[in-house]
C-alpha cells in the first residue's frame, strides 16, 4: 500500500521520473534508494522528501505551527491508523470526526501532506463502513470526501460514495 501511496505522492507533485522503491521488514516499511547515497526509510520521510525536490514546501504547512501539525497526522498514520483493529478504528474515526468539527484540513487553510496521507489510510476503512455509519462521522466523510475529490490525490483508489441519497416521492404537499 505505501509504495501505491508513494507513487501517487509522485504524480500529485508533478515529479517527472519516477524513483524505484523496495521495502523492508514485516511491515514491509517503504525504502528509497536515492542517487547521493544512504537509502531514505519509512513512508513519511521519503513523502517529506518528495515534497521537498518538488518545490511543494506550502504542503509541509505554511508556519511553524502547521508544519508541527502536519508532522503530527503523518506520526499518527504511521503509529496508530496502519495495522489498527476494527476497535482501535472506531476511535480513530471519532477522534478524528471531533477534530474536523470546524476544520476544512487537517492543518491551517491549505491541503498538506497530511491530509494526502491521512486519506490514504483511511480509505479502506470508508470503504468498508455502510452509509449509516459514515453518517455517523460527518466531519470526517466532509473531510474525506473535499479529499478525494481535489485534483491530483485519488490516482491509485476509488471513489468512495460517502452521501446518502435523499428519495423524494411524486407528491408535493
Amino acid at each position: 500500500m505505501a509504495l501505491r501511496e508513494l507513487s501517487s505522492l509522485e504524480k500529485f507533485l508533478g515529479l517527472k521520473k519516477p524513483n524505484k522503491y523496495s521495502t523492508q521488514g514485516d511491515k514491509k516499511v517503504p525504502v528509497l534508494q536515492s542517487n547521493n547515497g544512504a537509502p531514505l526509510v519509512g513512508l513519511v520521510t521519503i513523502a517529506c522528501h518528495l515534497v521537498k525536490e518538488a518545490k511543494r514546501l506550502e504542503l509541509l504547512g505554511d508556519s511553524a505551527e502547521s508544519r508541527a501539525v502536519v508532522q503530527q497526522w503523518l506520526e499518527h498514520r504511521v503509529t496508530k491508523l496502519d495495522g489498527c483493529t476494527k476497535e482501535e478504528m472506531k476511535t480513530i474515526l471519532k477522534d478524528l470526526n471531533l477534530y474536523l468539527q470546524d476544520k476544512v484540513y487537517l492543518a491551517g487553510n491549505q491541503l498538506t501532506i497530511a491530509d494526502t496521507f491521512m486519506y490514504y489510510g483511511i480509505h479502506p476503512l470508508i470503504v468498508d463502513l455502510a452509509i449509516q455509519e459514515k453518517e455517523q462521522y460527518v466531519n470526517v466523510t466532509r473531510w474525506f470526501d473535499h479529499i478525494q475529490h481535489y485534483p491530483g490525490i485519488r490516482h491509485h483508489l476509488p471513489p468512495v460514495a460517502v452521501l446518502r441519497n435523499r428519495i423524494y416521492t411524486g407528491r408535493h404537499h
